[in-house]
């Protein structure tokens, strides 16, 4: 079984044997290279080591039950085994058959997560306040790179949408199942008479973008500086250094004002704009941003939830898996990997 992976062994030594050349020292772009080739081929060939070992274990308990001559204690230390190794192996077999399925090219990009409020409301722009701490808790959870690149602020302090930058190892390979419309169900802070109000979030999950995926021409864009708001802003408006990136061919604005530094919004707004862009040809699209919203999370309805996260019942719960979890506080707290790892399965299985 998998006689296909003795072919990466192959390829797997020799790109370890390659790390050891000394002429790599002076070519850093490549060593890069060959050791991230190197990292992505290790876990497929440690869990093939892995079954190897098991099989040969299988093998020899097998040898000892058909041994005549063999002692009946051993024979029953043989047989109990036997079992443990064959469940052992017939879960290393699954796990294979999972890290041979093609990858999405994507999964190793950073993203770019926007949320915005949807159908609700103030209450909406509370509860997009609420994932975004969700998302940047999770983040840190992760070992990741959390970097706010703009926000617009609702009158009551949550936010109408709020952008950032996420950067670390596989990124989109998991954040890419929150993209959709999140539903809240609970009472607002805003309602007296204690009734249940039904809101929604949208969330976007864009995969970054490098200069080499997408080539932006300088003469297609319009940059504007401007007076950034929210806190320091009053040294922000004295120096203009707020960004307003305008992308003539597609009509789509990129603003930036997190940086007191105008070069470093420049930076960040083009960062945006390479991601929506790319994300507009991937999904074969010609038309403005908000056509590619559309497609990938809607119009904000109610009625187009992925996921409820229902108060009173301290519940979430995730409508493509058809599943509940009852813990709340927890998930909002940035304890998202259960959820995760169920999707990526369900993901896999179909």
């Amino acid at each position: 079984m998998f006689p296909e992976l003795e072919s990466v062994e192959d390829k797997y030594r020799q790109l370890t044997r390659s790390l050891s050349d000394p002429t790599l020292v002076s070519n850093p772009q490549k060593l890069k290279e060959i050791a991230k080739e190197r990292a992505e081929l290790e876990p497929l060939v440690k869990k093939f080591e892995d079954c190897r070992k098991v099989r040969k274990n299988i093998r020899d308990s097998q040898d000892i039950l058909a041994d005549p001559e063999a002692e009946p204690e051993l024979k029953s230390l043989a047989e109990a085994e036997l079992k443990q190794l064959q469940a052992r192996e017939e879960a290393l077999v699954k796990e294979l058959k999972a890290l041979l399925r093609p990858k999405d090219p994507l999964d190793e990009k950073n993203v770019f997560l926007e949320i915005r409020a949807g159908a609700g409301g103030d209450e909406s722009s509370l509860f997009a306040q609420d994932l975004f701490r969700m998302y940047s808790r999770f983040a840190e959870g992760q070992g990741w790179k959390f970097e706010v690149i703009d926000t617009s602020i609702s009158p009551i302090g949550g936010f109408k949408e709020v952008i950032a930058s996420i950067q670390g190892s596989r990124v989109y390979s998991q954040l890419k199942y929150e993209r959709g419309v999140h539903r809240v169900q609970r009472v607002p802070r805003t309602e007296a008479g204690g009734r249940i109000h039904t809101s929604t979030v949208t969330v976007a999950v864009l995969p970054e973008a490098g200069e080499i995926d997408i080539k932006i021409d300088p003469k297609d864009l319009r940059v504007d500086a401007f007076g950034a708001s929210g806190p320091g802003g009053q040294n922000v408006n004295r120096n203009y250094t707020a960004i307003r990136i305008t992308h003539k061919p597609s009509g789509m604005v990129v603003s930036c004002q997190d940086e007191k530094s105008q070069h470093r919004n420049r930076e960040k707004a083009l960062r945006v704009l390479r991601s929506r862009l790319m994300e507009i040809a991937r999904n074969e699209q010609q038309a403005q941003i908000a056509q590619n919203r559309r497609s990938q999370v809607g119009t904000g309805e109610r009625s187009e939830k992925i996921r409820t996260y229902n108060f009173p019942q301290s519940r979430v719960t995730d409508h493509r898996l058809n599943e509940s979890f009852h813990n709340l506080t927890a998930i909002l707290d940035g304890d998202l990997d259960d959820i995760i790892e169920k999707l990526v399965l369900n993901s896999q299985a179909r």
